[in-house]
């Protein structure tokens, strides 16, 4: 298409966050001539979200201050179900108890990016299991089950992968399609919702709801799916050899939340700044052209921006100033992340393969081995030549251990008695 006319288009295409859509110039008419409305549908299946959510997160703060009514859809619901679009295999199946849980977690992370309230653009988050939960099963398939053939379900991507694999696709996880499509009819019912947005992998299910009003109601809605985003190196975003990079502080500290964007891939900086940033475009251009040590002043800002909209201005600016007294004065900051060791664990013995498990900083004690072998652990800044050396009160500096891999990753060790 030409040059979109809605503000929020024309954002989204400038900055890289449009993948598909069903029909962008229709889409761009209704967007431009006033507020629309447009969800995304989040499952309960943690108690936070993480960084390969944040593209979705984005696209939904960008919809509302371009002056649009974002929904959040927490699938309350469809947890229950699990949706397999390109899984190998099953999700696990959480009790009520957990979903409510981790439901209360979600709401945590979208408070940060959008405005709740009452008024005409304020967000509003929903639960699909209000109407999900007091369905019938029978009369549903037989009020909706006509408008979907199995010819054209085993069609989508997310399942014929599955089947060519030859791994199995449960009856249970085959609705989790109809029951998505059956969202996006509800949410156009009584929200007045006409646009579904999602990772591209989520191109069939948004389909699905567009057809199922189209037939049922005759009323058209959009769909737009967002890229589905791997680092340089090819790995996924939201996860890293450590674990998942959660967006709740209560799961990952907004010092190793910092310190994930700090350590970008040079070539990804750009591309990131467009997407997780607010910075203006020509002030990310400019960034983006940044070589050699000098790319170090924009992986700095990328990381205080990102913090900032996750965790809040002064968490960002606490994490900035530890990584700065951690790497540049080689102090032990107190904002590191840190664990606590009783003086009586410590007398007993402990090694530093085991300090360096416990620590988080490796998975296992061979692990750790291996790090000490490269020359890769350091102890209160020093390199580490035995992985089986105990470690005892003499090694305490400010009754704290300080651990290290890299040049980049750090724990305190806080020995209480």
């Amino acid at each position: 298409m030409s040059t979109p006319k809605s503000d929020f288009l024309k954002t989204l295409a400038e900055r890289g966050f449009i993948h598909q859509c069903t029909d962008l110039d229709a889409l761009d008419e209704q967007l431009a001539a006033g507020s629309v409305t447009a969800y995304i549908g989040f499952d309960a299946t943690a108690d936070s979200l993480h960084v390969g959510s944040l593209v979705q997160i984005m696209a939904l703060r960008w919809l509302q201050k371009c002056g649009h009514k974002p929904v959040v859809l927490i699938g309350g619901g469809t947890t229950q179900i699990g949706d397999p679009s390109f899984r190998d295999a099953s999700r696990p199946l959480l009790d009520d108890a957990q979903i409510a849980k981790n439901a209360a977690g979600l709401k945590q992370v979208f408070s940060r990016y959008l405005a709740f309230g009452d008024g005409p653009t304020d967000a509003v988050m929903v639960d699909n299991a209000v109407w999900l939960d007091p369905l019938r099963y029978l009369p549903f398939l037989r009020d909706f089950g006509t408008h979907f053939t199995i010819n054209r379900m085993l069609s989508f991507d997310s399942v014929r992968q599955r089947l060519e694999r030859e791994q199995p696709l449960t009856l249970l996880e085959f609705n989790y399609m109809v029951l998505q499509a059956f969202d996006f009819l509800e949410l156009s019912r009584h929200h007045a919702c006409v646009l579904q947005m999602g990772g591209s992998d989520q191109w069939g299910n948004i389909v699905n709801g567009i057809e199922l009003a189209r037939r049922i109601d005759q009323r058209q809605l959009f769909g737009l799916t967002t890229p589905l985003l791997t680092t340089s190196a090819g790995a996924k975003m939201g996860k890293t050899a450590g674990g998942a990079v959660w967006l709740n502080a209560e799961k990952l500290s907004a010092y190793e939340f910092w310190q994930f964007w700090r350590n970008t891939e040079d070539d990804d900086v750009p591309r990131f700044l467009r997407l997780f940033t607010e910075l203006p475009l020509d002030e990310v251009h400019r960034l983006g052209q940044l070589k050699g040590s000098e790319i170090n002043e924009a992986k700095r800002i990328l990381a205080n921006e990102t913090t900032r909209l996750a965790h809040g201005e002064e968490a960002a600016r606490d994490a900035a100033d530890t990584a700065r007294r951690a790497f540049e004065e080689g102090e032990n900051a107190s904002g590191l992340p840190s664990i606590g060791l009783s003086r009586s664990e410590l007398d007993t013995g402990v090694t530093v393969a085991q300090l360096f498990v416990l620590a988080g900083l490796s998975s296992s004690k061979s692990e750790a081995r291996r790090l000490v072998l490269n020359s890769g652990a350091r102890l209160n800044g020093h390199v580490v030549q035995d992985a089986d050396a105990h470690v005892s009160a003499a090694d305490l500096a400010g009754g704290a251990l300080k651990l290290t891999v890299g040049k980049k990753r750090h724990v305190l060790v806080h020995v209480n008695d």
